[in-house]
């Protein structure tokens, strides 16, 4: 690789590399906010929080890194014609396939990037994370106790809280016991807190009284306690048995699904998500030479290459909805997923054509003595 080639590489590489992370923290940011709740209202460990939201990372990176791949692209190559650097290289002699050689070469590493992201990185992380939600929200409900509203922890066990303290106790407690519709208990406690045990969780009850009333006889039966302990009996979530989504699955799963009945019924969206994964491979390629193809083959222009700029980020916005559009239609008619291929591969092919065919008779100096461009 030569000293210009090297030059340009660096450039694209770390602007791509600048807004890949500036992109990846504000979607993360915004996603993240729908889990702060867990750890405000709901007494989820700040470790919890910080290693789920982690694991949305790669999810954030495969979106991301074709986009900044084509937004580097464009903003090196538009600098250096505005530093008129690029003039200097054609005039040089330097052909328009030669000058997008450094970004072919971050598109390949990219490329690499998203293929480990897509076929590994991606369904493992989201598996991870859609696990351990379920595994909250199910084996660990008792704890995730929203203060002000009416929570059921279990079929027949209504739980209301009027306020959590700072080291998890539970405070102005009220609890509905309806397992035994023939024979309702309510409780009410100053306070209490909600255990764990080998037997399942336990609501333990401080200071408070148990109301029961036999609807047979209509007697009512009140029982005054300085500590009561209620058995709520849940039963553990089994992960193992839950369905998996078509993002958490990898990609033999998705072309090759196990003959169970879920994944008869959703084939079509696992293909969908596996034609998805494959098609943006070409994505990289397919954006950095849309770019490359609008500022290395147009006229140069001292006021600068706004019209190319706009034509290619619309373009590059033309191909992105087409892609997403084909995917979702792939999900109930399998001959789009087709289509998705066509949206990546057909304006690759097309701004390589036009990279390496255009010739610029009037603008583009023939050799290392050739006058600059008129403009």
């Amino acid at each position: 690789m030569d000293q210009l080639t090297k030059y340009i590489v660096k450039q694209i590489a770390g602007v791509t590399v600048f807004v890949t992370v500036i992109l990846c923290l504000a979607i993360w940011l915004t996603q993240s906010l729908r889990l702060v709740d867990l750890i405000v209202n709901r007494g989820l460990p700040l470790t919890t929080f910080a290693f789920m939201a982690s694991l949305l990372i790669p999810r954030f990176l495969a979106i991301v890194l074709p986009i900044a791949v084509f937004s580097a692209t464009l903003y090196t190559y538009n600098r250096l014609i505005t530093d008129s650097e690029l003039v200097v290289m054609r005039a040089a002699g330097l052909s328009a396939s030669v000058l997008a050689k450094p970004g072919l070469i971050v598109a390949a590493g990219v490329t690499i990037v998203i293929a480990l992201l897509q076929l590994y990185l991606l369904p493992l992380s989201y598996r991870e994370f859609k696990d351990l939600q379920y595994t909250i929200r199910h084996n660990f409900g008792s704890i995730l106790l929203q203060e002000g509203s009416f929570n059921t922890l279990s079929n027949g066990i209504t739980v209301f809280i009027r306020e959590r303290g700072s080291k998890g106790e539970l405070k102005g407690i009220f609890v509905h016991d309806n397992r035994n519709p023939s024979q309702p208990v309510t409780m009410m406690a100053e306070s209490g807190a909600i255990v764990r045990s080998d037997t399942g969780p336990r609501v333990i009850l401080v200071n408070g009284n148990r109301q029961q009333v036999d609807r047979d006889g209509g007697k009512l039966s009140l029982l005054y306690f300085d500590k009561y302990t209620v058995e709520i009996n849940v039963d553990s979530a089994d992960v193992a048995a839950r369905r998996r989504e078509p993002r958490e699955r990898y990609l033999h799963e998705l072309l090759n699904p196990q003959d169970l009945d879920g994944d008869i019924h959703y084939g079509k969206k696992l293909a969908a998500e596996g034609h998805a994964r494959l098609s943006s491979l070409f994505l990289p390629f397919n954006y950095c030479l849309i770019a490359m193809a609008f500022m290395l083959t147009g006229a140069f222009d001292r006021r600068g290459q706004s019209k190319a700029l706009y034509t290619a980020i619309a373009v590059m916005a033309s191909i992105v909805i087409s892609h997403v559009g084909a995917q979702n239609m792939a999900a109930h008619r399998p001959a789009m997923n087709i289509a998705m291929y066509f949206a990546a591969i057909i304006p690759l092919m097309a701004g390589y054509y036009h990279l390496v065919s255009t010739r610029r008779r009037r603008n583009i100096p023939k050799g290392p003595n050739a006058a600059l461009p008129a403009t």
